[in-house]
C-alpha cells in the first residue's frame, strides 16, 4: 500500500532514511546489544510555540546540553531542538508513519540534533548522523493534563 502522502509508487522517495515509512512488525529484529535510550529534558529550556503555516512547533533553547537524548543506537548525545505533531482531518488517518499499514490519529516528533559533531542545527540537518527524531504514535483516549496545557495555548497562534 502506498502512503497517502505519496501520490503514486513513482513518487516514493529513495534512500534508506526517508519518511514516511511503514514499519513492518514481521521484519523487526530484536538487538540484545542495544543500550537503553536515555531522555533528559529540562522544561525551562522551552522557548516558544509558533505556527509555521501547516502545523505548530514548540521550540527549545538548544545552546546547551540541558535537554538531550543519549544511548540506544546513538554514538553521541543529541540536543532537543523542537517538537511538532502530525494529524489528519479524520481520526482514522493522521500519523506520518504506519505500523503494518495501520495509521494512528496523530504522531508526535521530538527533533534532536548532534551538537557534538555539528556546530549548528542547520548543518546537522544536512548530514546522515545529524538528526535523531523520536516518533510517538498517539491514540484517542482519556484526558491528558500535560497535553491539555499545550492545547490551551493553540488559540493564541491561529495565524502564521
Amino acid at each position: 500500500a502506498v502512503h497517502p502522502l505519496w501520490q503514486s509508487p513513482l513518487t516514493v522517495p529513495g534512500g534508506t532514511r526517508q519518511s514516511p515509512i511503514n514499519i513492518q512488525w514481521r521484519d523487526s529484529v530484536y538487538d540484545p546489544f542495544l543500550k537503553p535510550l536515555k531522555i533528559s529534558y529540562d522544561p525551562t529550556t522551552c522557548l516558544h510555540i509558533w505556527n509555521n503555516g501547516y502545523s505548530f512547533l514548540v521550540e527549545f533553547d538548544d545552546s546547551t546540553d540541558k535537554s538531550i537524548i543519549i544511548g540506544g543506537p546513538l554514538e553521541n548525545q543529541y540536543r532537543l531542538k523542537q517538537f511538532h505533531f502530525h494529524w489528519g482531518a479524520i481520526n482514522e488517518w493522521g500519523s506520518e508513519h504506519t505500523v503494518d499499514s495501520k495509521f494512528y490519529p496523530a504522531e508526535l516528533h521530538l527533533v534532536h540534533w548532534n551538537a557534538v559533531v555539528y556546530p549548528t542545527f542547520e548543518e546537522a540537518v544536512m548530514e546522515g548522523n545529524g538528526l535523531a527524531v523520536i516518533g510517538v504514535f498517539l491514540k484517542l483516549g482519556a484526558h491528558h493534563e500535560g497535553l491539555q496545557t499545550l492545547v490551551d495555548a493553540l488559540p493564541a497562534i491561529k495565524h502564521k
